[in-house]
């Protein structure tokens, strides 16, 4: 594997010879989505520019409040690359006839909370008076699919809730001014308003026991992939280089936290719940006919089945591709 990092600061003759490399290619910049509240070891590599460096080429970068609209921006061709989209925006996209692929896994994580008002009184153990209640839920995202785990998990009759489609800051302040009941969220700041205000619905543990866990993708349009393999294969060998000279150290994390718009508590606490799976973690146990993102994405696909399409199965297993990561 090129060792990228070290070199990011190589001076403009370096970028040259890198950028000479790559004129083959049709792209001469490369846009990257991404979120805020959402801290990954890659966000010093997006600062220090050493993506620009390995990439010759002006890597740009866009925050994102959900998958969703990080998808619809592929499709407008604004965006090349989504970093960290979960998988559930992704299978719907692909449900619905998106041009893109899955070439990485970007982070492995807890499954997303749902919190719910404090007042209420209302646990795992008394799930079902959530039953007529209203719920902020980013619908089509990881938090979407985790509302609707749990909600299977505990017996909640999800279809006599009113379902409110918010994004994370919205959901929290919603719950937090009593507008809703219980708010499903994602991102460090937003889940910490909301825990203010309220409780998870279940623990870690239970979540864990039920089988309920989340990850996030990098995609790619398949005009990108198929137009820039080489860009793409540095993307994502860069990321992976930035995963691995993670520590953890109070240094980095400040880093992180400036660019992610959170503090460096919650970035710490975060974080110390993510794994970023190497690319030989990847490619092992994520790619392949009996790998984890295709068996996760059927599973997935079985939450949010759309009747128009057919062949669920073959369209899915077509969007996930390991190869770049080689």
């Amino acid at each position: 594997m090129k060792k990228f990092l070290k070199h990011a600061y190589a001076g403009l003759a370096s970028a040259a010879l890198l950028a000479s490399a790559t004129a083959a290619q049709a792209a001469d910049s490369v846009n990257v989505a991404f979120f805020l509240e959402w801290a990954t070891p890659n966000q010093i590599a997006k600062v220090d520019k050493a993506y620009d460096a390995a990439m010759g080429v002006d890597v740009n970068w866009t925050d994102f409040s959900t998958g969703v609209g990080m998808t619809e921006a592929m499709l407008a061709g604004d965006i090349d690359i989504a970093y960290s989209q979960g998988l559930a925006p992704f299978v719907t996209a692909i449900q619905q006839g998106a041009p893109l692929k899955m070439v990485a896994i970007a982070v492995v994580y807890e499954a997303n909370d749902c919190f719910v008002r404090g007042d209420l009184g209302i646990t795992s153990a008394n799930a079902t008076e959530l039953e007529g209640k209203t719920v902020a839920v980013p619908l089509n995202t990881m938090a979407d699919f985790s509302f609707r785990k749990q909600m299977a998990a505990l017996n909640v009759d999800t279809s006599t809730m009113t379902i409110v489609d918010q994004a994370p800051p919205d959901g929290a302040a919603s719950l937090t001014d009593g507008s809703v009941d219980m708010a499903c969220i994602f991102g460090g700041a937003s889940a910490k308003i909301a825990g203010e205000a309220g409780a998870p619905i279940m623990s870690s543990q239970e979540k864990k026991d039920a089988g309920i866990g989340s990850f996030d993708v990098i995609s790619v349009t398949e005009k990108f992939a198929s137009e820039n393999p080489g860009l793409l294969k540095t993307f994502l060998e860069v990321t992976d280089e930035a995963n691995a000279a993670w520590t953890g150290s109070d240094e980095q994390i400040s880093k992180v936290a400036a660019d992610a718009g959170m503090d460096f508590a919650t970035t710490k606490n975060q974080m110390s719940g993510f794994i970023f799976p190497s690319v030989e973690e990847q490619q092992a146990n994520y790619f392949g006919n009996s790998g984890v993102a295709a068996s996760a994405a059927e599973s997935l696909g079985a939450v949010f089945v759309k009747t128009n399409i057919s062949n669920y199965k073959g369209a899915v297993a077509a969007t996930i591709d390991g190869s770049f990561l080689e």
